[in-house]
């Protein structure tokens, strides 16, 4: 089994440890306060926790080389993690908005104020250091999961701010429904969230084309056509097909040479373009197909 790179267990202990932390601080201040929207911030604490010991699950078995059974790798499981992380956030955040709603209908007077707002800041905080650290790390290391936990950290501190004022709005004006109408607008940003982390791990299960590999590969290939391509050139090519298994991409395309050319040649020319991709693209694979080109004249010579 390849070792996971440093930085990305760091992030992934600090992630979980965070996440634990925060839940602990929120339920305090929930406990504390009474406070809708502070429940709302803690729930999603929870999720945050799991979600975290199913990404550092899911960054070690992406590492795992591939094998027999799985011979284009194991990185779709980062892609299974991200998706569980948006189901997860998506039935806390159904979860805040019951809650929510039961409290407009019936509000409590929210308790102990002064220490909600603090405990509640050093969460937002803590949430906001340690959210831009795994997206940033996400980003370098190409991991949808890091990126994922990031995001949902991040998003974790945007609700801490929100019940921040909240609990700001209820202090000074002396309005206890400003508390559950901040845990339902809680409730809707993290659903929005949650929408938007399944639909992208979704696309990477299925095989989505991403729009700007195409581009790249595409501006790649078209620029070794004809005559007055670069070297190695060839006639043309089609059937390119390129998909992301994790951080790792597969592409394979057919490219077109003159029938008389020599298969030494060919392959050469194949093996060539293949690289030039492979270093495009980062951690990846490119598989190229000859195919002679009968049905109009190719002269690649300029």
């Amino acid at each position: 089994m390849r070792r996971i790179p440093r930085a990305e267990a760091g992030a992934a202990i600090l992630s979980l440890v965070v996440s634990v932390t925060l839940l602990v601080i929120k339920f305090v201040a929930y406990f504390l306060t009474g406070s809708a929207a502070i429940f709302s911030d803690a729930l999603e604490s929870i999720v945050n926790v799991a979600a975290s010991a199913v990404a550092g699950y899911a960054l070690v078995i992406a590492h795992s080389p591939a094998d027999k059974e799985h011979p284009y790798g194991h990185g779709k499981i980062e892609f299974l993690s991200a998706h569980f992380e948006g189901g997860m956030i998506l039935l806390a955040a159904i979860a805040m908005a019951i809650k929510a709603i039961e409290m407009l209908y019936s509000p409590a007077p929210v308790q102990q104020l002064g220490m909600g707002i603090v405990l509640i800041w050093a969460a937002m905080v803590i949430n906001g250091g340690a959210g831009l650290y795994l997206i940033r790390t996400g980003k370098r290391q190409s991991s949808l999961t890091l990126e994922a936990d990031g995001h949902h950290l991040l998003s974790d501190a945007v609700t801490s701010a929100m019940a921040l004022g909240a609990l700001g709005v209820v202090k000074v004006l002396k309005w206890p429904l400003a508390d559950p109408i901040a845990a339902l607008l809680i409730a809707g940003y993290i659903g929005w969230m949650g929408i938007k982390l399944l639909r992208r791990s979704s696309a990477g299960l299925m095989d989505r084309q991403d729009v700007d590999d195409e581009r790249l590969l595409r501006g790649i290939l078209d620029a070794h056509i004809g005559p007055g391509g670069k070297e190695p050139r060839i006639c043309s090519y089609h059937k390119l097909r390129h998909r992301h298994s994790g951080r790792y991409h597969w592409v394979d395309f057919h490219i077109m040479v003159p029938p008389e050319m020599k298969v030494e040649e060919g392959h050469a020319i194949a093996s060539a373009i293949e690289y030039e991709i492979e270093r495009a693209i980062g951690e990846g694979n490119a598989t190229a197909h000859i195919e002679p080109c009968n049905d109009v004249p190719c002269e690649l010579k300029a």
